[in-house]
């Protein structure tokens, strides 16, 4: 099973490429949560402290596809790390300063998301040019999958280990130096350094100008939704059968089952339209949401959440093959940084929504929303199936994209691709 990974990691350069991201977003991470966790240490409110981690959050997801832009059209070196460096800056800013004046607060912890590097989407630029094999390159989008839940299993872990020792103060200030030094390692490294995105057609639109992108970001904008209400939700079951550990077995569980997944789904080659088995995959998904809402023993329940995340990490390795397939000429990193906005949003708008419904009908409905969002995003899917599967290059709505000289510049993998 782990033949295909080993294989990657062998290749030069893969497995700094793969630590030095994964290092450099830990701020991005943890940011939520060690923003929440200083603002209490601070003496403030839940509802500053929420309102300063959706600040940062809103800025996030604006900065990520104008960063990604930069990205294609000045190469990785010149955007990556002097963005790292300012979101450390601004986040160091408002460690020191708190949450004394309240617009100062929001100006640091806005900048920090703004400034947050599109390293996420640079990898997946990167891909191609270190493996070269299409179905390697493919794999390397399932093992980049796993790898986050991982990151996002291990970073809320070094937040509390670091408050434990130190202070929430030495934990914003760690992070975000280490992000600096993981971003700084990635940019340095030969690969990054010789990329450059393949000439590219001006248009205000930029990636989204891609009517199977679009198609593609409408889709996970709901699995995202389906995300952020799974966490309201489990706290709400969490405050009936155990509080905060069985809250945090929930969560686990959840990144378990997204692991397990993505390492079984990576592990095999595949072949056939990857439009069709995102379909499935996303179908699954959401049949696997809809056990939850049986909301049994804690232990049981656990066993539920790790399922609910099995189809997770393989849904999002498929997508990134779509958003590689279908990025305009010269727009591959803004249209990989467009997937991890619309993910972001829409686990936001899960959170709110999941909110008022949690208060109005209790957990019950709240752990009905996942598998309805699940359903919607399987009916974008299908709604826009014509459009996924088009050939390559022709979901672009721009009128001479497909004549283009230059768009064999990028890799393009066809329906019969491997993944």
């Amino acid at each position: 099973m782990a033949t295909g990974y080993l294989e990657i990691l062998r290749a030069r350069h893969a497995s700094r490429l793969l630590v030095g991201t994964l290092v450099g977003r830990l701020p991005n991470a943890t940011s939520a949560i060690a923003i929440v966790l200083f603002v209490r240490a601070e003496g403030g409110s839940y509802s500053l402290a929420g309102a300063l981690a959706a600040a940062y959050g809103v800025a996030n997801a604006v900065g990520q596809p104008v960063l990604g832009r930069l990205v294609d059209l000045h190469g990785q070196p010149r955007v990556q790390l002097p963005a790292a460096a300012l979101s450390a800056l601004a986040m160091t800013a408002f460690a020191f300063t708190g949450t004394g004046p309240l617009p100062l607060a929001y100006a640091a912890v806005g900048a920090a998301g703004l400034f947050t590097p599109p390293l996420e989407g640079g990898l997946r630029a990167l891909w191609p040019a270190v493996l070269r094999a299409e179905d390697q390159v493919h794999t390397a989008y399932a093992m980049d999958a796993v790898a986050q839940e991982v990151m996002f299993t291990v970073g809320p872990l070094l937040v509390t280990l670091c408050m434990s020792l130190w202070s929430a103060q030495a934990a914003l200030l760690l992070l975000n130096v280490v992000g600096v030094l993981g971003a700084l390692s990635v940019v340095v490294s030969p690969p990054s350094r010789a990329w450059r995105s393949a000439p590219r057609e001006a248009h205000w639109l930029g990636a989204l100008r891609s009517t199977g992108l679009v198609a593609l970001l409408g889709a996970f904008f709901f699995v995202g939704l389906a995300l952020g209400s799974i966490t309201v939700a489990s706290v709400s079951y969490a405050d009936d059968h155990g509080g905060d550990a069985v809250y945090g077995w929930l969560m686990a569980g959840l990144g378990l089952g997204a692991l397990i997944g993505g390492v079984c789904y990576g592990a095999r080659r595949w072949s056939g339209e990857p439009a069709r088995r995102l379909r499935v995959l996303v179908a699954l998904l959401a049949v696997c949401y809809l056990p939850l809402m049986l909301m049994p023993s804690a232990v049981a329940m656990t066993l539920l959440s790790v399922l609910s995340g099995v189809f997770l990490a393989p849904a999002i390795a498929c997508a990134f093959v779509l958003v590689d397939r279908y990025a305009p000429t010269g727009t591959v990193t803004e249209a990989f940084s467009w997937l991890v906005t619309t993910f972001t949003v829409g686990a936001s708008v899960g959170t709110g929504l999941a909110g008022p419904v949690v208060e109005a009908g209790g957990a019950l409905w709240g752990f009905a929303l996942p598998g309805a969002a699940g359903g919607v995003s399987l009916l974008v899917l299908v709604a826009t199936g014509r459009v996924l599967a088009a050939p390559a290059g022709r979901a672009v709505v721009a009128a001479s994209s497909e004549n283009d000289p230059n768009r064999a510049a990028e890799p393009r993998f066809s329906s019969g691709d491997r993944a």
